[in-house]
């Protein structure tokens, strides 16, 4: 069921904004009222089906950061590394359930900046940090995508050609896929990367498991898999204790499950927001099996000594080409999805109340054009400056993803249950301190995730295992 909007009707949208009866009625009557203003508009935003948000979803889940969990395996050992899998999909399906009830309650929300000033008592302070903090987020994800293009062609190419011209051949890829307005224009190639991606991780699986020995193969040294962490490593590459989990593998872990930060902005295309459930169970049922079954086959084959992140760099040359190849499609859409959520957040502050924002004038489209324009320059400079995969995966997660995987649907739930209400019965008050819990964890992840992802950067730099900023040396897996 969509809403449908037959005739034209009249909507007073900031009265309907300013609605506190708490009734649903208020709510349904600000999308409708969203559609109708759209209706006969060059551009029309609130048009994604249930069906196309689940392709936005699974091109955000589906990515080549599910290579990396065999390393975080075979850091974390097999057991916990499952068990923490399980454990984090669970809890970011929860809190984006919480997120979408609160999306339901305010359908005025466009993005998560929206979310994060109404948290905080609609500050304008918290507003501005949290836009900084989601562009930020945003841009990383565009870079890491950056980096992973210029290993790719690195790894493909027989060539001596400069890294640095690699990684613009790919920023311009990306930039030219961002010119869509709407994410509807970019659903449909969104499902089209999944499956692409879908066939890179299941290559990957066979490939580990037909080939004859993991690349880098050492006569004599078999792999080794542990179902619990290798003792006698450190808090940056893995824990003395099967009870101290590696940092950095967790990181790797929740950064892949943790997306909250672009749901809103998909939701609020929806036409149907009540339907957004649907997508979202599809795509956490799909992930865990292939996240889990990925991590684990793959850390089978290869063992702990000749593990990469990502896993196609534990494989002999020819396969590990192949596979690879498959992922080109998820590489150049996913950091242009992001960089267009970026746009049209900026976009939007821009024409709020202008006839640009859903018109093809010659203003619209040439600030559309510069604001993606400088998030693929700025995406392209961290790059180069942070370009090890694993370590990048860490600090987007700790920077980022404990703020806007727990702390604000923490919020949000307490927002959804003021007063007494949090405290009505034990199984709300079980909940209740769930949510105070993660609060907890979004804190942790933050100051300790930072710490181990920024020392995992210096040690890397300090072991040399890349050239200097701007380098010309092949940063090939």
């Amino acid at each position: 069921m969509t809403y449908a909007v037959e005739t034209p009707r009249t909507y007073d949208v900031e009265k309907l904004k300013s609605s506190t009866s708490g009734e649903s009625l208020a709510e349904e009557e600000l999308v409708l009222a969203q559609i109708a203003q759209e209706k006969g508009c060059d551009v029309r935003y609130r048009t994604c089906s249930w069906q196309k948000t689940a392709a936005l979803l699974f091109s955000e889940y589906v990515c080549l950061s599910v290579l990396s969990f065999p390393w975080s395996f075979s850091v974390l050992g097999m057991v916990p590394g499952i068990i923490i899998t399980l454990s984090v999909a669970m809890m970011c399906l929860y809190t984006s359930m919480t997120l979408w009830r609160y999306c339901l309650k305010h359908p005025e929300i466009r993005d998560i900046c929206d979310i994060g000033q109404k948290l905080f008592g609609g500050s304008k302070l918290a507003y501005n940090i949290t836009s900084v903090f989601f562009i930020l987020n945003n841009t990383f994800v565009q870079a890491l995508h950056l980096l992973v293009g210029t290993k790719l062609l690195n790894t493909l190419s027989n060539s001596a050609k400069c890294s640095v011209i690699f990684g613009i051949v790919t920023t311009a890829t990306c930039f030219l896929l961002t010119l869509p307005r709407t994410l509807k224009e970019l659903s449909h190639l969104g499902l089209f990367s999944t499956i692409a991606m879908g066939i890179a991780i299941l290559l990957g699986i066979i490939f580990s498991g037909v080939q004859k020995h993991p690349f880098g193969y050492i006569a004599g040294e078999e792999p080794i898999v542990t179902a619990f962490p290798v003792t006698g490593t450190t808090y940056v590459t893995g824990e003395s204790t099967p009870m101290e989990l590696s940092m950095s593998a967790f990181l790797n872990i929740a950064f892949v499950l943790i997306g909250q930060a672009a749901i809103p902005s998909f939701i609020a295309e929806m036409e149907n927001p009540k339907d957004f459930p649907k997508a979202l169970w599809t795509v956490t049922i799909a992930e865990i099996v292939v996240y889990i079954v990925c991590g684990a086959l793959v850390y089978h084959y290869v063992g702990n000594q000749y593990i990469t992140a990502p896993a196609f760099g534990s494989l002999q040359p020819l396969y590990k080409k192949i596979a690879f190849s498959f992922s080109i499609p998820t590489i150049i859409f996913l950091g242009s999805l992001f960089s267009s959520v970026t746009a049209r957040f900026v976009f939007f502050r821009i024409f709020k109340h202008s006839r640009h924002l859903h018109s093809h004038t010659v203003t619209a489209w040439t600030t559309w054009i510069g604001i993606i324009a400088v998030t693929w320059v700025v995406a392209f400079i961290i790059a180069q400056v942070i370009p090890f995969f694993s370590d990048m995966l860490g600090l987007m997660c700790s920077l980022f993803d404990g703020w806007f995987g727990f702390i604000f649907w923490a919020m949000a739930y307490l927002s959804l249950n003021p007063g007494q209400k949090k405290w009505n019965g034990p199984l709300k008050t079980l909940e209740t301190l769930i949510n105070y819990a993660f609060i907890l964890v979004g804190v942790y992840i933050t100051v300790a995730g930072t710490y181990t992802s920024i020392q995992s950067i210096i040690n890397s730099y300090e072991a040399q295992l890349v050239g200097s900023l701007f380098s010309c040396a092949s940063n090939a897996i």
